[in-house]
């Protein structure tokens, strides 16, 4: 009987569900002033990367689209307060969870009061704490906070606490940051993609149809908004990596044993066949060097004495050689095993043909070598027990199986309880791979040195991040591109390049796919690439075991002489065009669209008969309170920034003369009449956005 009880007390992992959701709501309602409201999703844009601009002061805005080298410098100097700081990102990230399903949860009151004491210490000392001093930093949920939840994607961990701070977050915390929002996480943490039943699916930014990457998606999706500028994420797979292409940031998947990982709630603690690390995922390049150089300088090594005492090492060039050729970098096309879409080649082409017209940069092609094999002696390695571990997590709830959580660990033939003797043999097959991939680098050298060293040889990788940009939900399915490093144990650096152009990234039509995988992945573009219309592109700049800093130093001298990213990835305080609505009510309608410096003019009238009128009437009933424009019904003027609702309609004018002070056209197509309809959409729920915000 007492068994029974038992049972039927038990709450079903439904009910474990919203008692985690409410309890983030919750910690997102205590933010102070409150957050604004957000629309439902149904009536936003699917590129949602510029609503909280709509929704933050001007001050807000700015400091949360600041890079955190900026950030640190602007604290420091007592530009900004970290009060002032914390909060705009508290309010920030509040809004992410709105537009992505991000969150965990935010801490207000610990962050807050950090803050304060933050500000107390500048102005008593004259100088800042730490090297991150009042510096605000996002981590991903399984890494672990005293007293705070520790359920990595499991409904039946939900009440699993930190008993301490991880190692990493007490050296950042030293250093003088503030943490403020945990992110989310896939069941099992083993997904490319973020959902769990937790918290449901977290979704990307830039194209709420698309995953913004896994395990850490939640922090790939908080950057991608603003809401963080420096993130905690970890990698066993590409982790770190997928979410940091699939959102436009930059993420570093650093050599093991470098970076402390004590401290974080996982499945199968203790197992060494594989390695996950944790690393930073940041809005600049900059921010990825900076959590490095901090955290390794905090010499972790003393506290986790499995980890290698490698200071950082930046202090000379990695660079700088006699043959006056500075960078050698080896590229790969393709894997052998599944081809990349069209706009991941393009992006590759455009960085080579920039890097051929640098002239200390040599470029050669790199084979890859059996990364097919790679794979089946990873998977064989991650789950050693036969994925048992989470099952049992899975199970213990009743919650279902999420569809990549099946893939990978049902559908997947490399996973079985492995015996002593198999878990040697791959283990064995491992260490030979390496060996193996070590002489084809090897080879890759022009000649020795009188002390036998190799010279010439490849410094970095260039390659895909993934066999597309961000996919489908559901849909990450290779693991080839990010895993292959892993096996190896290699850095890898991922930046972002440019975005889709389905009038450029056309599908092959006379492609025949390899195999069962590539034919999967072809599938995905064949469908339709308009879907992926705007997502981010990015690649992967690879190198050696524990030359993490050769890369670093590789990708700022890559960036420094192309000019990446070449497709806008910033949020420029300054609108780079501006809309102007002029109408008259129940007569008629003109819309404007300039750049920023007043030029490259475009005009669509419309008249009466083209729409409802209560469209013009609502807007103009709307917009003039709102802007302190006049209530009577002539013709007025009004201001706003577009690019949201530009790269979400591609809006473009044929009809008219592109020169200033043109006339506008008088007969408008039917084309441009639902263009018009589309914008006055689009406008019309982001005035009610400002209006709630100003309410």
């Amino acid at each position: 009987m007492e068994d029974s009880t038992a049972t039927m007390s038990k709450p079903t992992w439904q009910e474990v569900a919203k008692v985690a959701q409410n309890h983030r709501d919750d910690s997102i309602r205590r933010v102070e002033p409150p957050i604004p409201e957000v629309p439902d999703p149904d009536q936003l844009p699917l590129d949602r990367t510029d609503v909280p601009k709509y929704l933050l002061s001007t001050e807000e805005t700015v400091i949360t689209q600041t890079a955190p080298e900026d950030l640190v410098a602007s604290l420091a100097s007592g530009k900004y307060t970290s009060t002032t700081v914390t909060n705009a990102f508290l309010r920030r990230a509040g809004l992410a969870q709105a537009l992505a399903n991000c969150i965990t949860e935010l801490l207000p009151e610990q962050a807050m009061a950090r803050a304060k004491f933050l500000d107390e210490y500048l102005s008593k000392h004259g100088k800042p704490i730490g090297p991150l001093h009042g510096l605000p930093i996002s981590v991903k949920e399984h890494i672990g906070m005293k007293d705070l939840g520790l359920n990595a994607g499991f409904v039946s961990w939900w009440d699993r606490k930190g008993e301490d701070d991880a190692l990493v977050l007490k050296i950042l915390n030293n250093a003088g940051c503030v943490f403020y929002a945990r992110t989310t996480q896939p069941q099992t943490l083993m997904h490319l993609e973020t959902s769990s039943n937790l918290y449901g699916v977290t979704v990307n930014p830039f194209n709420s149809q698309l995953t913004p990457g896994g395990s850490s998606g939640g922090e790939g999706a908080l950057l991608a908004l603003r809401g963080s500028c420096l993130g905690l994420g970890t990698d066993i797979g590409g982790s770190i990596r997928s979410p940091s292409a699939n959102c436009g940031v930059y993420g570093l998947r650093p050599s093991s044993y470098r970076i402390p990982v004590s401290g974080w709630s996982a499945t199968m603690l203790g197992q060494e066949q594989i390695i996950a690390v944790l690393g930073p995922l940041s809005t600049s390049l900059e921010g990825v060097k900076l959590f490095m150089k901090t955290v390794i300088s905090g010499k972790p090594w003393l506290n986790e004495p499995s980890l290698v005492p490698l200071p950082w090492r930046d202090q000379e060039s990695y660079l700088d050689k006699p043959s006056g050729k500075k960078l050698k970098v080896g590229v790969i096309w393709h894997d052998g095993v599944v081809k990349p879409h069209p706009p991941v080649l393009r992006a590759l082409q455009e960085v080579v043909d920039k890097l051929k017209n640098v002239p200390s940069v040599e470029i050669v092609e790199w084979k890859p070598y059996k990364h097919d094999e790679a794979w089946s002696i990873i998977s064989s390695l991650y789950f050693c027990d036969g994925g048992q571990q989470e099952t049992a997590a899975i199970e213990a709830s009743g919650e279902p199986w999420r569809p990549l959580s099946k893939f990978i660990l049902k559908d997947n033939p490399w996973v079985k309880r492995l015996t002593v003797e198999e878990i040697w043999h791959w283990t064995t097959e491992r260490e030979t791979y390496k060996t193996e991939y070590a002489k084809v680098w090897n080879d890759t050298a022009t000649g020795t040195s009188e002390t036998g060293e190799l010279e010439g040889v490849v410094d970095v990788i260039l390659c895909p991040v993934g066999p597309g940009v961000a996919p489908p939900l559901d849909c990450a399915r290779y693991w080839g591109y990010t895993a292959q490093w892993n096996l190896l144990d290699y850095p890898a650096l991922i930046f972002p390049v440019t975005k889709v152009d389905p009038t450029m990234d056309v599908v092959d039509q006379d492609y025949r796919p390899m195999n069962e995988k590539d034919e999967y992945n072809h599938q995905l573009w064949k469908s339709g690439p308009e879907k992926y219309k705007g997502a981010p592109v990015s690649l992967q700049l690879v190198g050696r075991r524990y030359e993490d800093e050769k890369v670093i130093e590789a990708m700022e001298f890559i960036k420094e002489n192309t000019g990446l990213p070449f497709a806008n990835f910033s949020f420029s305080q300054t609108p780079t065009k501006k809309i102007e609505i002029i109408g008259e009510p129940n007569r008629s309608a003109n819309i404007k669209v300039t750049d920023h410096t007043g030029k490259n003019n475009q005009n669509i009238h419309v008249k009466t008969g083209d729409i409802p009128h209560d469209d013009v009437n609502e807007l103009l009933a709307v917009v003039r309170p709102l802007e302190g424009l006049p209530t009577n019904p002539d013709v007025d003027v009004y201001g706003f920034d577009t690019r949201i609702i530009l790269s979400t309609f591609e809006v473009q004018w044929d009809n008219g003369e592109e020169v200033e002070g043109a006339e506008a056209p008088t007969n408008p197509t039917e084309e441009n009449k639902q263009t018009f309809k589309d914008v006055m959409d689009s406008i019309m729920t982001l005035t009610r956005m400002k209006a709630k915000k100003d309410a």
